[in-house]
């Protein structure tokens, strides 16, 4: 198990309070006025795009490194796209950096590999908890310490996916993920633990940002579409039509389910 120092856990939290509001975050390059308070996070900077897409009056709010930022509005309610890139070190960056300027709701989205048979490409993915096989989570919590999605936030995308995916050819499966470090470090013996496991899928970035939900007070969920499956040997080369079939209903179950939770805030 390892645990930080007392004294490393004070310069993390001096680090939190010197950019707590300030005029600009550091990695991410936005402000408070920026932002509202919900924040889709997907790792990809072309899909910040995509998602603007979906929003009213989207303004590219800022582009430094990996992370791309707009801001627009659904049904009324300010939402925030900022890519993270690959990886828990980055996507905890930026969900600290948005944290310190307002979010409060962080919904992670994009790809992941699927470890259950009756999970097709383009399906879509939701975790209620996450194998912490990372290593950026062991500088907030031990390693016993588990990864754990908001419940009412991954409630509600469950509802929404499956009421707006009824009538469609796009499957909804949700369940406990396993997010890794190392891509090309998976070997098939590693993926075989895993379905020994009952894991459902397997991602970079959720479980680093359920710890950081949990130390922070924050709501943090993932729902992704499936773009391989281990189990079945489904692999895609080039462009492939479900897939982004998936990406596009993840966009929508998540901008619905956030018109929902704050529809339930207000009764």
């Amino acid at each position: 198990m390892v645990m930080t120092s007392k004294t490393g856990c004070t310069e993390c939290q001096s680090r939190t309070r010197a950019t707590l509001g300030i005029a600009k975050q550091y990695h991410i390059d936005l402000s408070k006025d920026d932002v509202g308070g919900y924040a889709l996070l997907p790792g990809d900077p072309a899909r910040s795009d995509i998602v603007a897409k979906y929003l009213d009056d989207a303004v590219l709010v800022g582009h430094k490194r990996e992370h791309k930022s707009f801001s627009g509005f659904y049904k009324s309610i300010k939402v925030t796209v900022c890519s993270t890139g690959m990886g828990c070190p980055s996507a905890a960056i930026a969900m600290e950096e948005l944290a310190n300027i307002g979010v409060h709701t962080f919904i992670r989205i994009g790809s992941s590999a699927a470890l259950k048979p009756d999970i097709k490409i383009g399906d879509l993915v939701i975790n209620t908890a996450s194998m912490k096989n990372e290593g950026t989570s062991k500088f907030y919590v031990p390693d016993n310490f588990p990864a754990v999605a908001d419940l009412d936030v991954t409630h509600a995308l469950i509802q929404t996916a499956r009421e707006m995916l009824a009538d469609t050819d796009i499957g909804v499966h949700w369940g406990i993920g396993a997010t890794d470090d190392a891509f090309y470090g998976e070997t098939p013996e590693w993926f075989d633990d895993l379905v020994k496991l009952g894991v459902m899928n397997v991602e970079m970035e959720a479980s680093a940002l359920y710890t950081i939900g949990h130390k922070r007070n924050l709501r943090a969920a993932c729902i992704c579409a499936a773009s391989m499956n281990h189990v079945n040997q489904e692999f895609i080369e080039g462009e492939n039509v479900r897939l982004k079939q998936g990406w596009e209903e993840e966009i929508k179950v998540v901008l619905e389910t956030i018109y929902r939770l704050e529809q339930q805030a207000k009764n």
